[in-house]
């Protein structure tokens, strides 16, 4: 069974998915790579932003949820998202469009060991942008040439992500003894876990904080994918997790992937899904993310969905 290489993908609750929309291509200058329905609740869409082809460690997700109300922030969540940029002169230049665009954003600072800028998007989901500092990322990951922010400056996928918790010990026991981390910082009640060492693509940040549970609503997030290769290592670490003692979902095929899901004991949901066979399955690359595209299962509810749907261009 391979190592875990890294993020999948990470998944939150917008809203209102057209400003979502524009944040994220806009703003942000990410490729829209799919633009589909919850596979559960096929009357809200499923939002993916990425690279080229949304390769595994660049896919941001969103549910949208019409009726969802504010996030009241607590412990037990997933509470931040880093995203890897190329240079220290990139978070200059980040700075300056949030100020022009109006982004809540704060000063460069340090995060996790990185030269760091905190943001926040419209709906209050906490991001930081990250120094890659020149570092290796992911050979499988593929620039978006149409985008139209500068190349040297661009997003290059998913960098720490940040989870906030009762019990520091029992999720850093699940990351290095059940899924490999190794820790590479530590201090006062905060950690740094890395699944390949030295790489930001594939970090967890462990805060340790009392108090009040996360009430998820709009710009919370609800769960981090991790990479697997494929189905055979899936149904391998399914095993692995059950004989951990954790309780573990049935392997459910997402279509684009296959994945399960599995919680620690402060309530973190993880997701393991597949690399493959990806986004491509129903889509040339150029058309990517610019059609409703539907799993076979729902293909025949077409027309329904459709007219559940609020269209998004």
């Amino acid at each position: 069974m391979n190592k875990i290489e890294g993020h999948h993908h990470i998944s939150m609750v917008t809203k209102k998915g057209h400003e979502t929309d524009h944040f994220y291509r806009e703003i942000l200058g990410l490729r829209r790579v799919k633009k589909t329905v919850n596979q559960e609740d096929p009357s809200m869409y499923h939002l993916f932003y990425g690279d080229l082809t949304g390769s595994a460690g660049t896919e941001l997700s969103f549910f949208e949820i019409l009726m969802v109300g504010r996030t009241k922030r607590g412990t037990n969540a997933i509470t931040r998202i880093g995203l890897l940029v190329p240079s220290y002169d990139s978070l200059l230049y980040w700075k300056k469009r949030f100020e022009s665009l109006e982004v809540q954003h704060g000063e460069i600072t340090k995060y996790a060991g990185r030269e760091a800028l905190y943001f926040e998007d419209g709906e209050g989901l906490r991001l930081v942008l990250l120094n890659n500092n020149g570092e290796d990322v992911p050979d499988h990951w593929q620039e978006w040439q149409e985008s139209e922010l500068p190349t040297e400056h661009r997003i290059l996928g998913m960098g720490a992500v940040e989870t906030t918790v009762q019990s520091k010990q029992s999720l850093a026991n699940v990351l290095t003894d059940l899924l490999g981390y190794e820790l590479a910082l530590e201090q006062d009640h905060e950690a740094v876990y890395q699944s390949i060492k030295g790489r930001a693509f594939g970090e967890i940040v462990i805060i340790e904080q009392d108090g009040p549970k996360e009430k998820p609503g709009k710009g919370s997030i609800h769960h981090l994918a991790i990479r697997v290769k494929d189905g055979e290592e899936l149904r391998e670490w399914e095993q692995k997790i059950k004989e951990y003692g954790l309780e573990v979902t049935k392997i459910i095929d997402r279509y684009y992937f296959e994945s399960l899901y599995f919680r620690d004991e402060n309530g973190i949901l993880f997701e393991m899904a597949t690399d493959g066979p990806g986004f491509t399955i129903d889509s040339t690359i150029e058309l990517l993310g610019k059609n409703l595209d539907l799993p076979p299962f729902l293909e025949d509810r077409r027309a329904e969905i459709e007219e559940m749907l609020e269209p998004i261009e």
